[in-house]
């Protein structure tokens, strides 16, 4: 089979121009799935069983999308393992003793995919500002990818000011409210970012205190994540309104990231005046809602499983089956939660399906 060097010159060059046609995506696309075709195995087999081979797959809609769960089954890579490779880790929230590992042999192309992403969709043409971090640093967690994803945001968009409020001893909520109410003295616009989980901690502790902080226009909040049975959850509406209510910053202000490990690109919305939110990401990657028990596309204004090709997987596999569902939306999709009954039983059937076809 073909071991050619992957086309990672050719990704960070894609990812560092301004947009792209179809045709130039698709490219790329196919480009990179007869690379991973020749040098992964296993997912060459998932390929060969689906009936698609570089000569018959034409878009990347056609290219096979692997379910998420195969991260834990196996190692899905297409060079070989390396001592200074990063390895980012699922949480683990579902079982414990399994998690989805995604091999980074360079993280160049990661990099930049993020630091491109987040100047357009948080930062927007604001150079550097102050952050607070509300997760644990890289040292902490090193296998993180969103530690990872906050460090760079720290290093490529923060001001001086901008520090971490989570310690192993957990969050420094009295450090926080000093920084806050700094920012409220000097006038100078803050940023919040961290784990949605995170931000319910500070609301309970805010709403404990009776305190409250008037953050100074061009604030802006990024929660991402979820709860992952580290906080009680809250509705989508309560929790913005909450967050708008105590700190200050209003609604279309507070931005939500949708991530995850096996992706190396992010999605955005544009805020969240109104939930659920529009989700959209930048031109070097493309989502289509599936079956996920055929990976066939679903009729257009359905909702499906989100399957999303990101170019910045060079390394993995480019397209992935997620549990997330999803509706189209005008400029992107809305995300309505995961998966149950029977599209959880699909998802369920498709990791069957490609650890059946990818074991020896």
């Amino acid at each position: 089979m073909n071991h050619a060097e992957p086309p990672v010159a050719d990704i960070l060059q894609f990812i560092a121009q301004d947009g792209c046609t179809d045709a130039q995506f698709d490219e790329l696309a196919l480009r990179l799935f007869a690379y991973q075709y020749g040098a992964n195995r296993a997912y060459r087999s998932f390929c060969q069983r689906r009936g698609a081979t570089p000569r018959s797959v034409k878009t990347w809609s056609d290219i096979p999308a692997v379910p998420i769960d195969a991260f834990k089954a196996m190692e899905l890579r297409s060079e070989p393992p390396s001592p200074t490779e990063r390895v980012f880790m699922t949480s683990g929230t579902t079982r414990a003793d399994t998690r989805g590992r995604h091999f980074h042999p360079r993280l160049d192309v990661y990099d930049l995919s993020m630091t491109r992403n987040f100047a357009a969709r948080f930062m927007r043409g604001v150079a550097r500002m102050p952050m607070g971090i509300l997760f644990p640093d890289e040292t902490a967690m090193p296998n993180s990818s969103l530690a990872h994803y906050l460090a760079l945001a720290k290093s490529e968009f923060g001001s001086p000011e901008s520090r971490y409020f989570m310690s192993p001893q957990g969050m420094e909520l009295e450090a926080l409210w000093q920084w806050l109410e700094e920012a409220q003295r000097q006038g100078q616009p803050r940023a919040l970012l961290g784990a949605s989980y995170g931000f319910v901690h500070v609301i309970d502790a805010l709403r404990n205190d009776g305190r409250s902080f008037r953050l100074p226009e061009g604030s802006r909040i990024l929660d991402t994540g979820g709860y992952k049975g580290q906080s009680r959850e809250l509705p989508l509406d309560t929790f913005y309104d909450q967050l708008s209510e105590l700190l200050g910053v209003p609604r279309e202000r507070c931005i939500n990231m949708y991530g995850m490990t096996e992706l190396s690109t992010q999605f955005y919305d544009d805020g969240n005046a109104t939930v659920p939110s529009v989700k959209s990401g930048p031109h070097w990657i493309r989502s289509r809602l599936v079956d996920p028990a055929t990976g066939a596309t679903v009729p257009a204004g359905e909702r499906g499983i989100l399957a999303h090709c990101d170019l910045g997987n060079f390394n993995s596999v480019s397209t992935i089956l997620t549990e997330d569902v999803g509706l189209p939306a005008d400029g992107g999709f809305l995300l309505l939660g995961r998966a149950e009954g029977a599209q959880a039983k699909g998802c369920s059937l498709a990791v069957e399906e490609f650890i059946k076809s990818a074991t020896p």
